[in-house]
């Protein structure tokens, strides 16, 4: 049985850099639909994808990144790297 090594530095800034695209992007879906779901519905809830000035959509935005990130490196610490088995020449 291997030993499990630690992830190379690459594999882990690219879940990093990752979890902040998918959590931004996430953000902005889920802050679109509320959006769309408080104008049908007159509810005045205010979740916006402007969070520079509302501390509700900056409070999620956090969240988001957050969970995004650590769930990529979750999988990264979890998966071990890929490596090419040398094939036999025959």
């Amino acid at each position: 049985m291997a030993e499990p090594t630690s992830p190379s530095p690459l594999r882990i800034v690219a879940a990093v850099i990752l979890g902040i695209f998918i959590g931004f992007f996430l953000f902005f879906f889920i802050a679109l639909g509320l959006g769309m779901l408080i104008n049908a519905s007159g509810m005045d809830i205010g979740v916006s994808t402007n969070f520079a000035e509302n501390i509700l959509s900056a409070i999620l935005l956090g969240v988001l990144i957050v969970i995004c990130v650590g769930g990529f490196l979750w999988k990264v610490y979890t998966t071990p790297p890929t490596t090419e088995e040398e094939e036999a020449v025959v």
